[in-house]
């Protein structure tokens, strides 16, 4: 008989903040009565790891895991090691230190987060006290990113579509992207500032919770501009729990 379990994969922060607000979008799913859950994090929370949930699941008897990864893009370098760790693909295209966990269920992997419209439609409310008039201003989305060939890729993607999103929701004139790795912040501005001066900047940060990147580096990389920006994440939204138990919910009606 099968018996399926939910195992969410986060990054994990020393913050406590950063995990409550995980675990109350975990906790915010409408699935089946009696389904297992576990929020688990790569890193960093003690006695909540992957290994951990994995643990905890087949001690509940679950033959299968939907391991839903908490990440913003496919072209998370974590995605990969994961993957890999979990065998849903036999090896890994970069270097990690993870083995392959100790697993007896099967594992089915859900997608990213990704160009979803859901997560659109919440950047765009996070952003909305900002904008005064969307016709003269540019919204510039701006993740975390990844140097490495094939991940930037997916990275430039994802941003670049999600963004189109953002721009068709609230009517502004012009959207961009930018990744902190590689380093485009700064430079994405200084070319609007030249190639369209007239226009207000509202910078968007595109990260699971608020923390260390969205109140730090995100403005020190944009010091010298001029810009509108309240370090909104997607976290604390009841459309995360959504959009997770949709992902979910895809393998489980299969």
């Amino acid at each position: 008989m099968l018996v399926f379990g939910v195992l969410v994969i986060s990054h994990g922060s020393q913050s406590e903040e950063w995990v409550r607000l995980v675990d109350e979008a975990v906790a915010g799913m409408r699935l089946p009565e009696r389904t297992p859950v576990f929020s688990s994090f790569l890193e960093i929370v003690e006695r909540r790891l992957i290994q951990d949930g994995i643990d905890a699941l087949e001690a509940q008897g679950v033959t299968d895991i939907i391991a839903v990864p908490l990440f913003i893009s496919s072209g998370s370098t974590h995605i990969d090691e994961i993957s890999y760790a979990l065998g849903v693909i036999p090896e890994p295209k970069l270097a990690t230190d993870m083995k392959p966990f100790r697993l007896n269920a099967r594992i089915h992997f859900a997608d990213p987060i990704g160009d979803d419209s859901t997560i659109a439609e919440i950047v765009y409310d996070k952003l909305r006290p900002l904008s005064s008039a969307p016709d003269k201003e540019l919204v510039l989305l701006v993740g975390h990113g990844s140097k490495e060939p094939g991940f930037y890729e997916k990275w430039a993607d994802g941003l670049a579509s999600l963004a189109g999103r953002i721009q068709a929701l609230g009517g502004f004139a012009e959207a961009d992207t930018a990744m902190l790795l590689p380093d485009q912040a700064g430079q994405r501005l200084q070319d609007w500032r030249e190639k369209r001066p007239e226009l207000q900047v509202i910078v968007a940060p595109l990260f699971l919770s608020e923390g260390y990147f969205t109140s730090q580096v995100v403005p020190e990389r944009l010091q010298g501009y001029s810009f509108l920006y309240n370090g909104k994440a997607l976290l604390p939204d009841e459309r995360m729990s959504r959009w997770l138990e949709q992902a979910v919910l895809g393998f489980l009606n299969r």
